[in-house]
Order: structure tokens, then sequence, then C-alpha cells
């Protein structure tokens, strides 16, 4: 256990990455330490969240974040943004075309809004958050100084714009956002695409392996075998031949 970052709420999953998990939505942010940059993973739900995740991180670090990478579009994922404007933010291709027109724009807000975020915040983070320059259409190698990140494009499926981050080391750790979720059943929006949503925990599974730490966007962290589990009851629920 590392002491340090356990006192400040993070959870050290290997020497390079950890998470902490968020209240209230209970979303959880990445974080993974390369000898020259810092990436964060989904920096929180509003501006003020994401700026008390900037304090711990850079703390915990010693420097700042220079990389964040979302998931996905949705709002406890995304509206921490704006703290961290000085940063590069990666997505999967068309989430920059989500978070820059007026329609996606207001979509979120409202999201936002009806899952019990302030009315003001909720405005306030949506007019501010970055769309991401750099648009993940397959998978982009990510070089942090002595590790480097696989992202990947492996939506949609959950929403329309999946991203999961690979973090090689003694053991690989999956950031899988709200593709994978372990404390409560996933969530299926009309934005989701149900029947590739099998598919696409199939391509997580084959890129991070038996041994991985799967992070799903919401709970404990998992294995395989609970991926793989959480797969076929999707592909039940929603009629998804495995043939």
């Amino acid at each position: 256990m590392d002491v340090r970052w356990e006192e400040a709420g993070w959870e050290r999953l290997t020497g390079r990455a950890g998470r902490r998990r968020l209240p209230v939505w209970d979303c959880t942010v990445g974080l993974v330490v390369g000898d020259e940059s810092v990436l964060l993973i989904d920096p929180g739900s509003c501006v003020r969240e994401g700026a008390r995740v900037r304090a711990e991180a850079e703390r915990l670090t010693g420097r700042r974040v220079t990389h964040i990478a979302f998931t996905h579009g949705h709002f406890d994922h995304v509206l921490g943004g704006p703290a961290f404007a000085d940063a590069e933010f990666y997505g999967a291709v068309g989430l920059e075309r989500l978070l820059a027109t007026p329609t996606g724009r207001e979509e979120l807000r409202e999201s936002a809004v009806r899952h019990g975020l302030d009315a003001a915040e909720a405005a306030g983070a949506v007019d501010l958050v970055p769309a991401p320059k750099h648009l993940v259409s397959g998978e982009w190698t990510l070089e942090l100084g002595g590790v480097q990140v696989l992202l990947a494009n492996v939506g949609p499926a959950h929403s329309q714009h999946d991203l999961t981050v690979l973090v090689p080391g003694e053991r690989e750790v999956v950031f899988c956002g709200d593709l994978v979720e372990e404390s409560g059943e996933p969530q299926a929006g009309s934005d989701a695409v149900p029947g590739q949503w099998p598919a696409a925990l199939d391509r997580l599974l084959s890129l991070g392996g038996d041994d991985a730490l799967y992070v799903p966007g919401h709970g404990a962290v998992v294995d395989a075998a609970f991926v793989r589990a959480q797969r076929d009851t999707l592909a039940a629920r929603f009629g998804v031949s495995r043939a």
C-alpha cells in the first residue's frame, strides 16, 4: 500500500497507475504517472470537482497534469475538464462534435441537471468544457516518458464515443469507462448502441488479457472473469447472439 496515495483518498494500482472514486456518482478518475508527463482519465463532474482532483493529482505526482483522456462524453466524466484547460485532451473521434456543438452542449447540461448537478454549475462547466483535439479512431500510443499508454477506441457501445486506456506494468491496468460497471447494472441511455456492446467488451478483453486489472467507470476494480460475465449478461439483456 502506498500510504501517501491512500491517505489522499486514492488507490495505487501499480507503480505507474492509480485511481480515485469520486463522491456522489461514484465516478472513477484515473491517473498515470510518466517520467515526463502525467495523464488523467475522466476529470470529474464539474469545474469545482475537477479543480480538487487536479490539486490532489499534482500534489501526489509533484508536477502538473499534462494530458486528459475522456472515456466518453457523459457529464460525470467530462465536466471537470475546464480545470485542466492547459492540458492536451484526447477522446474518441466524434466526441469533439458532441462537446463543441450547441445541441450537444445543451444535451450535456440537461443530463447533468437531471442527475442532480446544480444548474449554475452545470451551465458554467458546459460553456467551458474543452473538446478534445486529439481524436482516436483506432488506437493511439501516448508516450509519457518511461511508459507508453495505449488509447483504444472500442465503441460505440455504452455511448457513441467509448475510449479505453491501457497502461502496461507489472500488471496491465485497463481503464474501461462505463463499458464496465461494478457498483450497479451497466446503464444504456439514448446514446448507447446495445447491439455492439458485447463486441466492445470482447475487444477490451483481447487488449487487456486475462491477468489485467480492469477499472470500471463506477465501482471496484475487477478482473477479466467479471468483464466476461458482464459481457454475457449484456448479450442476454439485449438479445445479442454470441455465435
